[in-house]
């Protein structure tokens, strides 16, 4: 292989990955990676409670790529050059023992970051990696032989004869300029996976209550998920939540966050089946205190909300329930509603919607249409994923591609 100099441009997840991998997959590459901040992995740092959810236990790229609401298309062919078995292979063959949870989601089983964390630092080191720490980039001119030089902000610039990007996800839109000025389209960034905050409603004193399966709906549009659902101090959370905010990131953006959510909160359940059940009780269990005999698999908190909201006094029998008080429960159950007016970040995991635009990058190589020479890995792009590892195994896929290419 030629002797050629790859600077890689943030030092994230993506970035370590790909600059690890140009200097592993070619020994004569001289790779340097410049970050503009004086913190290393971040993002792998904080990720998973501090546990750092390495990958998800998808196998199927079929499946796997349903978790990205923007990339799903591009992903499939990125993911058949390096997928999630890839993934646990390079770290295992690292030293590092993953784990698989219940739900799926991957971590090393010393359940801290901070081994992989240490794996990426070890190999950087190992490989020769050049680390420069506080370099911002002010400008990349590629010059006339589709070489590149860098300059920084404050003085100082690099030059090189591949450039992978890999500066991760950013809300403000000018962060893209440089990028903008290599004649790439940037899709406005926004955020993606948050949390819906409902102000001044009864039901966020039920924080901590969560139910194993609800369906989440945006009043007004064609918006529907389903999951497990986690009411908090300031509104709901939970997987549902999460994925309705992901895949209408565009749409709730547009709204100003301000919107009606509407929850069935038994999705297997329609107020046909509900009103059978009221009646069931009301025969067999006509004595019983409604407040104190739920037919359904429902938090006793929870129960005790929706009878209060449907004005059911704590007295009231089964036998004495009446139709418009069984009508106003059983709509609450399948179609509750509440005022959305704004929205929190999903614990640290902050993640973006928007970048460069995905139609002006070749997933097969990850390099630029337009830009020869020039590579993307990871959140920079168009490409967004839910929680439970996805945004990472986007990193190592497209950080390995992107390296494999970048030194032929």
């Amino acid at each position: 292989m030629n002797s050629i100099h790859v600077i890689v441009v943030g030092g994230g997840a993506a970035g370590f990955f790909a600059a690890i991998n140009c200097a592993q997959l070619n020994p004569d590459c001289t790779v340097t990676l410049l970050e503009k901040s004086t913190k290393l992995l971040s993002k792998v740092r904080i990720s998973g409670g501090g546990r750092c959810n390495v990958t998800h236990a998808c196998f199927d790229n079929t499946l796997l790529v349903q978790n990205y609401p923007r990339g799903e298309k591009e992903l499939r062919n990125a993911f058949s050059r390096f997928s999630v078995a890839d993934t646990i292979k390079w770290f295992e063959q690292r030293g590092i023992k993953l784990k698989t949870e219940e739900d799926g989601r991957i971590f090393p089983v010393t359940n801290t970051s901070e081994t992989i964390v240490n794996c990426l630092l070890h190999e950087a080191e190992k490989s020769g990696i050049q680390l420069k720490l506080n370099v911002e980039i002010a400008e990349i001119i590629q010059n006339t032989d589709s070489t590149f030089t860098i300059k920084a902000n404050g003085g100082g610039s690099f030059s090189c004869d591949r450039l992978i990007l890999a500066t991760g996800g950013n809300t403000k839109d000018t962060a893209y300029d440089w990028i903008r000025k290599l004649g790439h389209t940037i899709i406005t960034p926004i955020p993606s996976l948050f949390t819906f905050n409902i102000p001044n409603n009864s039901i966020t004193q039920l924080m901590g209550i969560s139910v194993p399966d609800a369906k989440v709906r945006i009043a007004g549009t064609k918006l529907e998920r389903e999951g497990p659902l986690l009411i908090t101090h300031w509104g709901f959370s939970g997987p549902a939540i999460l994925k309705a905010s992901a895949w209408g990131a565009r749409q709730l953006n547009d709204l100003k966050y301000n919107f009606t959510v509407l929850i069935s909160w038994m999705p297997k359940y329609n107020e046909e089946k509900i009103r059978i059940e009221f009646a069931s009780q009301r025969e067999e269990n006509p004595s019983k205190l409604i407040i104190n005999s739920c037919p359904f698999e429902l938090p006793k908190r929870l129960w005790e909300h929706f009878i209060s909201k449907a004005a059911i006094t704590e007295a009231t029998r089964w036998a004495d329930l009446t139709k418009k008080s069984a009508n106003i429960l059983s709509n609450t159950l399948v179609n509750d509603d509440y005022k959305v007016a704004g929205k929190t970040t999903f614990k640290e995991e902050f993640v973006t919607c928007g970048g460069v635009s995905l139609k002006e990058i070749d997933f097969t190589t990850m390099q630029s249409k337009l830009v020869p020479n020039l590579y993307f890995a990871g959140e920079v792009m168009d490409v967004d994923g839910i929680t439970g590892g996805f945004n990472f195994q986007h990193a190592w896929s497209s950080g390995w591609i992107a390296a494999k290419n970048a030194i032929l």
